[in-house]
């Protein structure tokens, strides 16, 4: 005889508990994927000792006049190799500036130019880093300085990536760019005919692996 009613097993296991194994082979097949496609990020921290941010300006139209800031911190985190997905992050003191005369670097210091007192800080955060060639990368980012933030766009060549002795990754990287330092309102009644509004970024970073 047949029965009216629903089979409610099938080789001992409950109709409603098929859906539940299913979802349960779905979500791990899922975690597994995640597994797998991980991306591994790895963390840099500038090598002050073997790093320079520096600028260059022009003096009443005869010399190059260069200067430093010798306080700076800066982190690179990537998780290509190539470092075409890095992104920057870079603080300088403003009060660490230096171009060889202290009276200067005084006068740099105040609200005519830098005004240390109110923005002690100059910041840059990339927003990308894109290969353009072999070695050669555009880095567009952030920069902050005065109290005023405007994107720029910097070249950097990656000299190499080593390996010291002690196992420990090394990169370096030769940054350059042109800012104009009234855009950040720096020496803004200041006559160009004495400094030019043009300022040359020139760096040379050295990261090591964290």
């Amino acid at each position: 005889m047949f029965s009216l009613h629903p089979q409610k097993h099938l080789c001992g296991i409950k109709h409603n508990t098929i859906p539940f194994m299913k979802k349960v082979v779905l979500g791990a097949a899922v975690l597994a994927m995640f597994s797998f496609t991980a991306v591994e990020v790895s963390n840099w921290g500038i090598d002050s000792s073997h790093s320079r941010l520096g600028f260059t300006l022009n003096h009443q139209g005869i010399a190059e006049l260069q200067g430093e800031f010798k306080k700076v911190e800066a982190t690179l985190t990537a998780s290509a190799a190539d470092f075409s997905d890095a992104k920057i992050e870079l603080t300088a003191q403003a009060n660490s500036i230096y171009t060889g005369s202290e009276g200067r670097d005084g006068h740099l210091q105040t609200p005519d130019f830098l005004d240390a007192a109110q923005f002690p800080t100059i910041t840059f955060k990339s927003s990308s880093m894109k290969k353009v060639g072999e070695k050669d990368y555009v880095v567009t980012g952030d920069l902050t300085m005065h109290g005023v933030t405007k994107q720029v766009e910097l070249k950097a060549r990656h000299n190499a990536t080593i390996q010291t002795k002690q196992g420990i990754d090394v990169a370096g990287f030769k940054v350059t760019g042109t800012i104009k330092r009234t855009d950040f309102g720096v020496g803004k009644d200041f006559p160009s005919a004495v400094a030019s509004d043009e300022m040359q970024v020139n760096a040379d970073i050295e990261i090591s692996k964290k």
